[in-house]
């Protein structure tokens, strides 16, 4: 599987949709699904699921997984291990990036809570990893974007691990200027 999409204006669009979103991240996570599957997780009914993968499919998102299944069930599985966005591009409009952005945010702060509520049942070992740290940094542009950077090739060098007790261990790499700056005065 490629490691990484970056999606075109209408790729965002199509992701800017909080359930293509979840189904997105349920098949890079836990593996290939049928419609029925993702519907009964994402309490929907197939109709509604079949529509929401045929636009992931539609945009490169996801594919068919034609290893599996009959003529009966359509198996889906991710195409790209993670999506990256890159908004330098003069043609991307801004409400159509804020839009994803905010389904993204969004998204991680439900996954961010439901870590936090499942931390006291984690085993010893689980539960002295990770981190909801933050930091602040004067930066110019110029450095931030090369933090970013560095910070994401680290992440893209740690390699899985097929040992016994690995488990699907999620980054997510938050960086932007502090909000509620009043820019140019």
């Amino acid at each position: 599987m490629p490691s990484s999409i970056t999606p075109d204006i209408a790729g965002l669009r199509a992701l800017s949709h909080p359930v293509r979103l979840r189904m997105l991240t349920l098949l890079r996570g836990e593996g290939p699904a049928t419609a029925t599957t993702l519907a009964a997780r994402l309490d929907l009914n197939t109709g509604a699921t079949s529509y929401h993968l045929r636009q992931l499919a539609q945009h490169g998102f996801i594919e068919e997984d034609t290893a599996r299944g009959n003529a009966r069930d359509r198996w889906w599985r991710a195409a790209h291990q993670s999506t990256r966005t890159d908004f330098r591009d003069e043609g991307v409009v801004d409400s159509d990036v804020e839009a994803y952005l905010t389904t993204v945010a969004m998204l991680y702060a439900d996954r961010m809570r439901a870590a936090v509520s499942e931390m006291a049942f984690l085993p010893q070992e689980w539960r002295r990893v990770g981190t909801l740290s933050d930091w602040e940094r004067r930066l110019t542009p110029a450095r931030a974007d090369e933090l970013v950077a560095r910070l994401a090739g680290i992440i893209d060098g740690a390699e899985d691990s097929d040992a016994e007790d690995a488990v699907p261990f999620t980054l997510n790499l938050n960086a932007f200027p502090r909000p509620g700056q009043r820019w140019g005065e």
